[in-house]
């Protein structure tokens, strides 16, 4: 499939997990992709595979978000897609009993602050193209309440989610369309990592699943693909859940 032939993406977190898959497959319809990470190595990796660009950038600094979109701008002429995804979820981000107020600031700056400098940043490149598709990486813990929470993650998809459908809203008569992906729980390293200290908790979620499995990054890659497309063409200010059934399940299948 040649969906996004022509044009240019900028992936954020683009160097593992998701952002990877979504490097890839992006490019694979056609897309010219700037891989934006903190880590060199792994960047510049995804980049040479995909036949793209990678750019260095801390997605909380806006100047590095400013210039990382200038660089998409001035080497393809043009930014179409704006996959906002960078984002973390440590281990001291817990219950609000144990989180620390450091612990919250530091996932609300990545995880939130990061998607409205990315927003500010790409919406006027899009205004002069009267197009564009931004898509912004929340959860599906932005819609349903965890027991077992991690505080702060959970607050800053929620933020997500609310920015994100007012923006969509905002700027739906300009042709820039914009939406949240809310990715159920996904075999990334990211995942794999937190489950691997505590394999109680990984069992406690995936039961909750109606699917009875933790997502591959290449279906949320998939999902990016179609928000990034013209098959979401009447799709804006919308939470596209992709979580295997969790949303919807009051009990699941044994």
């Amino acid at each position: 499939m040649d969906r996004l032939e022509g044009r240019v993406a900028v992936i954020t977190g683009a160097g593992s997990g998701i952002g990877q898959a979504s490097a890839r497959r992006l490019a694979a319809e056609g897309a010219k992709v700037v891989v934006v990470d903190m880590n060199a190595e792994s960047g510049n990796a995804v980049a040479t595979e995909v036949g793209g660009i990678f750019v260095q950038a801390n997605v909380t600094d806006a100047d590095d978000v400013a210039r990382m979109y200038r660089t998409a701008f001035e080497t393809f002429g043009s930014v179409d897609i704006a996959f906002n995804n960078a984002g973390i979820s440590p281990p001291d981000d817990d219950s609000i009993l144990l989180t620390g107020i450091d612990a919250w600031r530091r996932v609300q700056e990545v995880n939130l602050t990061s998607v409205f400098l990315c927003c500010k940043e790409v919406l006027p490149y899009m205004q002069g193209q009267g197009k564009g598709s931004i898509i912004n990486t929340a959860s599906f813990v932005a819609t349903l309440g965890a027991a077992t929470s991690q505080i702060s993650y959970t607050a800053s998809k929620g933020g997500v989610l609310a920015m994100t459908r007012e923006l969509g809203v905002q700027f739906a008569r300009e042709g820039i369309r914009i939406n949240a992906l809310s990715p159920g729980p996904v075999n990334t390293p990211l995942l794999i990592e937190l489950f691997a200290k505590d394999p109680a908790r990984a069992a406690r979620r995936l039961v909750h699943i109606p699917m009875g499995r933790f997502a591959d990054a290449t279906e949320i890659a998939a999902a990016v693909a179609f928000l990034a497309s013209d098959d979401s063409s009447f799709m804006t200010a919308s939470n596209f859940l992709v979580d295997g059934g969790i949303s919807g399940a009051y009990t699941t299948p044994e």
